[in-house]
């Protein structure tokens, strides 16, 4: 059993990490800001214009939602120039999973996750970056120190760093969000180089589950409720500060029962394979991320706190009602298809019903 000493030592050391990363992440964030600063002015100076056939996304993380809410830009990419050619830089092994569907994807170039433990591989995905020629590369993501410093070290004609102006986002609120913010920076950019002013919606998440992995999701849903009424998913864990107590989740589930007896109620499990609810509920678990996204699209609602699951979630047609505790919901909120965002720190339990009912009667 573990000692409250023991969690006492995890918990400080976890502490110390996330210190020293906020410390490392302001260090890189001070030396890289100024980086692409003049990079427009390159831009405009050309005296021709490019073909854009072969880009780059620069998105240097290993993380479920940040690689999902990086498909909006892939969309944007492939509405914008539909037969080019798309290299990815990422962590880790999810991406090809995730962008499984996505036809325009020609290669990932994958960063070690530990750089200083494997800085040979670390090195020669580098050099195999400027040694490679783009027409376009874009970051993905503003504020990534990594994500400016290969983007500036790429060998491309024209890159994308943060090219929207400083009050872009005041006159636009929704360009705050992580996902919006690339899209809008694409466009801002292209517009300044002559191409036509695109002020379509922004694309959502998207899995692009095929139409056979959306029935195998169908069939695995009926297997677990054993009758065919709709299905509201519930998704209890999260990580740190975000994750909500077993008794909030508790109350919210009675009354969620109580509310909706006419739907069966499922929790997905996480990895972890933990209830915030005991168990109390019919459960799905896998480590399929392509069929636990196919069993969500086959519910009538999925409610779930800020984490990678309900991005996962945000990815299918099913409305997704997303909890946040801990702020940055402008950021990071669900949008589109009838999904909302609430702040569990302003509105209660009741009001979260009311909102999931609002959900279901416009679904």
């Amino acid at each position: 059993m573990t000692s409250s000493k023991d969690n006492n030592n995890s918990e400080k050391s976890m502490s110390f990490s996330i210190r020293v990363n906020n410390f490392r992440r302001k260090v890189m964030y001070g030396l890289t800001k100024n980086i692409g600063k003049s990079n427009m002015k390159k831009a405009l100076s050309r005296t021709s214009q490019v073909e854009i056939k072969k880009i780059l996304i620069v998105r240097p993380n290993h993380r479920l939602g940040n690689l999902l809410l990086t498909t909006p830009l892939i969309q944007e990419i492939t509405d914008t120039f539909p037969n080019c050619e798309i290299d990815i830089i990422v962590k880790g092994n999810l991406a090809p999973i995730l962008y499984e569907n996505f036809s325009n994807i020609n290669s990932y170039i994958v960063l070690p996750r530990k750089p200083f433990k494997e800085l040979i591989t670390y090195a020669k995905v580098w050099l195999g970056v400027k040694y490679k020629t783009y027409d376009l590369v874009i970051n993905a993501v503003k504020d990534s120190s990594s994500g400016k410093l290969l983007t500036g070290f790429a060998n491309a004609k024209l890159k994308v760093f943060d090219d929207i102006e400083d009050d872009f986002e005041l006159k636009v609120p929704d360009s705050h969000h992580i996902a919006k913010n690339p899209v809008y920076t694409l466009r801002a950019y292209l517009s300044k180089l002559g191409y036509p002013k695109n002020e379509r919606p922004v694309p959502l998440l998207d899995m692009k589950l095929s139409v056979n992995e959306i029935e195998e999701g169908k069939t695995v849903l009926n297997n677990l409720v054993k009758n065919n009424p709709k299905t509201i998913c519930i998704y209890t864990f999260a990580t740190g500060h975000k994750c909500h107590s077993k008794q909030w989740w508790k109350e919210f589930y009675t009354q969620l029962k109580t509310t909706f007896k006419e739907h069966n109620i499922i929790e997905v499990l996480p990895i972890e394979n933990i209830s915030q609810i005991d168990f109390e509920a019919p459960s799905y678990y896998s480590k399929d991320l392509r069929e636990m996204a196919a069993v969500i699209e086959n519910t009538s609602l999925f409610i779930g706190a800020d984490c990678g699951v309900m991005h996962l979630a945000a990815a299918t047609k099913t409305p997704v009602m997303g909890l946040f505790s801990q702020g940055k919901l402008e950021k990071y909120k669900p949008y589109g298809n009838y999904n909302i965002a609430i702040d569990t720190s302003k509105q209660s339990i009741t009001d979260c019903i009311e909102a999931a009912k609002a959900i279901i009667n416009k679904s």
